[in-house]
């Protein structure tokens, strides 16, 4: 009778086992499926809500997932009515037609952050500071987003005198792998031309003061943003043609997307 109990025990005793070593493969295969599906997820390419707001010429609201940038505030208070406050502040340049005191007195606020060039900073009251000095080739953080000052500037002669090097910014913004860029007052510059991943670009095309749509074009044909947006595209002789650039663009290369804005609207 003994040996008939110690061998049901053993029997007993074995089947615990393998279940138990059944129960930890099956969560050994759960963690691991988990994991795997984790992983797939940290993998899976960042796709960031942008909606893009045309004030003019130069200035335009963008929201960037929660985030609410403005890039050359100008035009008042009244050019900004109905839109979303903003977060991030940029400033390029010390021309009027992309820093405005009183609009970015009107815009400013306790919680947004105002970024420009020290040529810009110099040229701000106290009311206006702290700004946050970013100079070409520098690099800021706000809330994950990326801002890195890029160089704008004139290599044409004749035009020489509009934009020096070193005053002015340009801004490539990045979040996640993704990243725009803001050409500033400028022509095609090796700078802009080695430019390199751009999802979304906004290049201005005027003369005398930047460049004119051929060249706006062999530089966008040369870094290759996914989406090129034409803006600050009005000169001494009117409006650039930017249906031409979209056709230059096109012509040299199918992936790049133009998108036509309406950067010059009558106003009442």
């Amino acid at each position: 009778m003994k040996k008939l109990l110690l061998l049901s025990f053993l029997s007993l005793s074995l089947m615990a086992c393998k279940d138990n070593a059944s129960t930890t493969e099956d969560t050994t295969a759960n963690n691991q499926t988990e994991e795997q599906q984790s992983a797939a997820s940290n993998d899976e390419e960042y796709i960031p809500s942008i909606e893009i707001m045309p004030i003019s010429h130069a200035t335009f609201v963008m929201k960037w997932d929660d985030q609410i940038i403005y890039n050359d505030p100008v035009g008042g208070a009244t050019a900004f009515e109905g839109k979303p406050e903003a977060n991030i502040i940029l400033v390029t340049d010390i021309h009027g037609d992309h820093l405005n005191k009183e609009t970015l007195m009107a815009v400013a606020n306790k919680s947004n952050f105002l970024f420009a060039p020290q040529a810009v900073a110099d040229q701000l009251g106290d009311d206006l500071k702290p700004t946050v000095v970013l100079n070409n080739g520098d690099v800021a953080t706000r809330n994950g987003l990326t801002i890195k000052a890029i160089p704008m500037y004139n290599i044409t002669e004749g035009r020489l005198d509009k934009h020096v090097k070193g005053r002015g910014n340009g801004y490539v913004l990045e979040k996640n792998g993704y990243r725009v860029y803001i050409s500033g007052d400028t022509e095609g510059i090796p700078e802009m031309r080695n430019l390199e991943n751009i999802d979304k670009a906004f290049v201005c095309m005027n003369l005398p003061y930047t460049m004119d749509v051929e060249q706006a074009a062999d530089a966008v044909l040369d870094f290759a943003p996914k989406e090129v947006i034409p803006f600050h595209y009005r000169g001494t002789d009117g409006l650039s043609d930017v249906e031409k650039f979209k056709s230059l663009v096109n012509q040299g290369s199918d992936a790049i997307e133009v998108t036509l804005m309406d950067w010059y609207p009558q106003r009442g």
